[in-house]
């Protein structure tokens, strides 16, 4: 048995090094021989990535990495724009190199594509107006009738509420971008998002209030959506591992989060 693993070893280094077999074709060299890395980013999920409609500038954590990663590529990047529930059709397609702007890791989308090592971890927290938020301290606080949960549709948030929500109301509300000035405004009484992401809204929305975001409903984590090549996905990995252990990572972290 010992034999045979060293065999089928040495035939897999022979394939890569030939060129034929497993690494006889990689998305890391059509990046290369392209000159661009397409970056897939919906805009909406601030502090990840914001699109300036007025301006077409993506700005967020995941717009200053993109660059970093493009850079060590040597190569340019271009944002391909994109939406959550198009994410997957979008990366299987081919009409993206690499999905970024606060993708949750999950096992359906495991399924039809890959992920880079973790980028965070969160997971499911709610935020309310303030004068309600010990209302909603618990799911099943929340899963009552009368009460409005507002979402936005096609991504985790949604698929979250429909999993766990049976009494309350699911509300979609399609603008990612001012879902939390809705909910301030009286439009829903509650919205569960990533913790993280609740953390960012009640600083940016004095009348809004995470509730309990140190201790999520459930575990989560934020990675990188990536087709099915493990040659560009290694790079990737060690690309972000340079990044986390020199500190560029935690400095955007903290410019973007205050942290």
């Amino acid at each position: 048995m010992r034999l045979m693993a060293v065999l089928v070893v040495c035939v897999l280094a022979t394939a890569g090094l030939t060129g034929k077999g497993a690494f006889a074709q990689s998305r890391l060299d059509e990046i290369v021989a392209r000159g661009t890395l397409r970056v897939g980013l919906t805009g909406d999920y601030w502090p990840f990535s914001r699109l300036d409609k007025d301006t077409g500038v993506y700005s967020g954590i995941d717009a200053d990495m993109a660059k970093s990663l493009a850079d060590a590529l040597g190569v340019k990047p271009r944002i391909v724009p994109t939406t959550w529930a198009a994410l997957l059709p979008d990366i299987t397609a081919g009409r993206f190199d690499i999905g970024m702007g606060g993708i949750s890791i999950t096992l359906p989308r495991q399924m039809a594509a890959l992920f880079s090592q973790p980028v965070m971890r969160t997971g499911k927290a709610a935020i309310a107006r303030c004068p309600q938020r010990d209302r909603y301290v618990s799911l099943a606080a929340i899963d009552r009738p009368g009460v409005r949960g507002l979402v936005n549709p096609g991504g985790t948030n949604e698929r979250f509420d429909r999993t766990n929500l049976r009494q309350a109301q699911i509300v979609p509300f399609p603008d990612n971008t001012r879902i939390f000035d809705a909910l301030a405004n009286g439009l829903g009484d509650v919205t569960i998002t990533d913790a993280v992401e609740a953390k960012v809204q009640q600083r940016l929305h004095p009348a809004l209030c995470a509730i309990h975001p140190d201790q999520p409903f459930d575990f989560g984590e934020l990675g990188y959506l990536l087709p099915r090549d493990m040659v560009f996905k290694q790079f990737v990995d060690q690309w972000l591992h340079i990044a986390q252990e020199n500190g560029s990572q935690a400095r955007l972290m903290e410019r973007y989060l205050g942290r």
